[in-house]
């Protein structure tokens, strides 16, 4: 792929070089600093790092900054600049990542028959508090565009007290009963389905045991975020501006 003339290497930080190629058309997956490390090998020097990730997670806030210092140690030239991730809470006005869940939402109300249900909008919960902010920021721009009921909610958490910002999960909020019961659609605020958001990933496996449990409970989920092309769009943008400045 190219981008303004210049490639786009998708990579992932850790784990997905594992995959068999079969499974990704015959292209084993790279990570970035092996990427990066034959790059710089053959002479280039100068990169933008695009984080498909909704917010601050640690992985790009900690570990990134940690692998780059440890290769300009061995390529004193290299130049990154990092441009900003998917949502901003600062930037209030952009909606645009809101509304790709939103219109995930009226897809799967749409192909339900459902006229007024309830929405829960779930992440995979996080560490980081800067994560889940960005969760709530995405929930509270959502209630304003669908107009409706719109609760936000985590796969899961850490058991210590001092992660229960993650607050609420899933499974109690579809189990409470100010909640649970009724119409309700899962907008999945996941960029590509793993083995959280997939079909029979655990995201479906804690719907269906909430269904089971009440049966007056109906539940579908949206699509992924990573399915929309406005996805490319931001990326984009955060390409160009951060060689702006």
């Amino acid at each position: 792929m190219r981008l303004d003339g210049v490639d786009v290497r998708p990579v992932s930080l850790l784990h997905s070089s594992t995959i068999d190629a079969g499974d990704l058309g015959g292209e084993r997956a790279g990570l970035l600093e092996p990427e990066l490390e034959a790059a710089l090998a053959r002479g280039e020097n100068d990169f933008v790092l695009l984080p498909l990730f909704f917010g601050p997670s640690a992985a790009v806030t900690a570990y990134v900054p940690e692998r780059l210092r440890a290769l300009r140690e061995k390529f004193p030239v290299l130049q990154v600049r990092e441009a900003r991730w998917l949502v901003d809470v600062t930037v209030v006005s952009d909606t645009r990542m809101a509304e790709i869940l939103a219109d995930g939402v009226r897809r799967a109300a749409a192909s339900a028959g459902w006229s007024a249900p309830k929405v829960v909008l779930v992440d995979h919960g996080s560490p980081q508090r800067g994560v889940t902010a960005v969760r709530n920021f995405l929930g509270e721009q959502l209630r304003r565009l669908l107009g409706g009921q719109v609760a936000v909610a985590s796969m899961e958490r850490r058991p210590e007290p001092e992660f229960s910002f993650n607050e609420p999960l899933l499974a109690g909020l579809l189990g409470s009963k100010s909640f649970g019961g009724g119409e309700v659609i899962v907008a999945l605020q996941f960029l590509s389905p793993g083995r959280h958001a997939g079909p029979g990933g655990d995201i479906a496996e804690i719907c269906a045991a909430a269904m089971r449990a009440q049966p007056d409970l109906r539940v579908v989920l949206t699509g992924l975020v990573g399915e929309d092309q406005r996805l490319a769009d931001v990326l984009a943008e955060r390409y160009r501006e951060k060689l702006k400045g």
